[in-house]
This record gives structure tokens, C-alpha cells and sequence, in this order.
């Protein structure tokens, strides 16, 4: 009896052991999962992707839109590109690509000195989409900044103030239905009158807020990126500028004889004036001849 408890005993000492073995590595991976933050954690107020040293880097920070926050998303872009023209108009294909529309656009320049601004608008559960693809565009981008106005207690008070003025209007409407003499009916009507352009004031704010979230906007200055030394890529043969160019050599090598000309003159006799000082020493030290004997 004494050996058959003991093995009992050691079966169920084992069996705790193996369960509490399997059960520790489940508890520890899930503490685990529950204490890392979620990848790509959303700042509430400002909307910014908690990771963006890890996003591609091309002047254009990463961004994520929280959706339990009202955010004013805006974005101000300037970059250099070969064609800003071009550019610009693959910008608006970008905009209208994501839903979204072209609010102005300006082009100027000419061929060499093109520039162009423009503000698109895109919906703001597409806004880092937008900017992603506006990275992909042939060009250098110089400065950028992205900012979002957390606009929820704003809108939180404006629906509870809308729903407070209905509910006043509906009250003044059960009072005008009950007024029985001229003067209750007109004292009543001007008090639902002041509720009720209350109540529009209140829609039409809640209405342009609601707008600007949906919404996003970005401003982008487009200017003209200047070759670099020796990139032949781009160029195109224009007969006029070597023309000018052929002008202008002409026309320094002809500054340089001309000053060439003038240095030989000025100092021209110069040489002429030693070299004859030279024939006129080397003769005066030439011993003179010998004369023939007279018979």
C-alpha cells in the first residue's frame, strides 16, 4: 500500500509539473503581447505614426490618422522638380485619384524658369496614402511639415448644444400649438424664430468642421531643380545658343590678342633696346684687324 501511494503521489507531482511547464510560456507570451504597443501607435492629438524612423525618409514625415479623434489634418510641401509644371499636374492626378479635388492651382514661367503652386484636398482617411504617392514624384523636396488641430472637444460641444436648441424648439413647437390669444402666439414665434437660427448656426458649424476633417488639405510650391555639371540627359541641341556661345568665345579670344597687342607695344622696344646694346658691346670688344706690311 505504501509503494502504491507513492507512486500516486509522483504521478500527480508530474503532472503538475508538465502543466505548469506549458502554462508558464503562455502566460509569458501573452503578457508580452499585452505590454508591447501596437505597431504604428497614433498620437491622439497630433495623428503622427508613433515609428516613423522606420518609414522611407524623403522630407515627408509618415503619418496616421486616429479614428476616435477629430483631426484638422494640413500639410505644406516645397520641392524642386525638372518640369514643375509636370509635376503639378501629376499632383492633381494624385488628388483626384484618392477622391479628392484641386482647391487652386498657379503656373508660371517659362521654359527654363517654370514654377508652380497648388492646394489639393483628399480625404483624410487617405491622407498618408496622399503623401506617400506625392514622395513617389520625380523631384526634390526641400522643406515639408504636416500639422493636425484636434478639434473633438470643439465638435463634442457643438452636437450637445445642437441637441439642446432641438430640444428647446420642439418645447416652443408644443407651446405654439397650445397658444390660444394673438399675443401668446406671437411671443412664442419669435422665441422658436431665435431658437431655430440658433439651431442653423450651430448645424453650418458642426457642417465646416465636419468638412475639415473629412478633409485634409496640402499646399505645394514647385519649383525649377537646375542641372547638375555635366548631366547631358536633359539637354536638348539648340543651334542659337551654341551660336552665342561660339560669339562669346570668338569675342574673348579677340579681348586677348587686343591685349596682347597692347603689351608688345608698350613694352616692345624694350627687348630691341638690349639686344642692340648687346651688337654694340661685342663689337667694341671685336680687336681690330691687322694691317699688311708696306714693301
Amino acid at each position: 500500500m505504501r509503494k502504491l501511494a507513492l507512486v500516486i503521489a509522483a504521478s500527480l507531482l508530474f503532472v503538475a509539473a508538465c502543466s505548469g511547464a506549458t502554462s508558464a510560456p503562455t502566460a509569458q507570451s501573452r503578457g508580452g503581447e499585452a505590454g508591447a504597443p501596437a505597431p504604428g501607435a497614433v498620437d491622439s492629438v497630433s495623428g503622427f505614426n508613433g515609428n516613423a524612423a522606420s518609414a522611407p525618409d524623403k522630407g515627408i514625415p509618415t503619418v496616421v490618422v486616429s479614428g476616435d479623434r477629430n483631426l484638422i489634418l494640413t500639410a505644406k510641401i516645397d520641392m524642386r522638380s525638372k518640369d514643375p509644371w509636370a509635376t503639378s499636374d501629376r499632383a492633381q492626378a494624385i488628388a483626384s485619384g484618392l477622391g479628392g479635388d484641386v482647391l487652386n492651382l498657379s503656373q508660371s514661367g517659362n521654359a527654363d524658369t517654370r514654377s508652380a503652386s497648388l492646394t489639393i484636398r483628399v480625404p483624410s482617411s487617405r491622407f498618408g496614402e496622399a503623401l506617400q504617392a506625392l514622395k513617389s514624384l520625380d523631384g526634390e523636396i526641400q522643406t515639408s511639415g504636416v500639422s493636425a488641430q484636434d478639434v473633438t472637444d470643439q465638435f463634442i460641444d457643438l452636437q450637445a448644444r445642437l441637441t439642446a436648441k432641438q430640444a428647446e424648439e420642439q418645447r416652443y413647437i408644443a407651446i405654439l400649438n397650445r397658444a390660444n390669444t394673438i399675443d401668446e402666439i406671437l411671443k412664442v414665434d419669435s422665441s422658436l424664430g431665435n431658437v431655430r437660427t440658433q439651431v442653423e448656426q450651430l448645424t453650418a458649424q458642426i457642417n465646416s468642421i465636419k468638412q475639415r476633417t473629412d478633409f485634409s488639405t496640402i499646399s505645394m510650391s514647385i519649383s525649377t531643380l537646375s542641372a547638375l555639371p555635366g548631366d547631358t540627359t536633359s539637354k536638348v541641341w539648340d543651334p542659337a545658343k551654341t551660336v552665342g556661345r561660339a560669339l562669346a568665345a570668338l569675342g574673348a579670344m579677340l579681348q586677348v590678342f587686343a591685349d596682347v597687342m597692347i603689351w608688345l607695344i608698350v613694352f616692345g622696344w624694350l627687348p630691341l633696346i638690349a639686344l642692340a646694346l648687346v651688337i654694340f658691346a661685342t663689337r667694341m670688344r671685336r680687336p681690330a684687324a691687322p694691317t699688311a706690311p708696306t714693301a
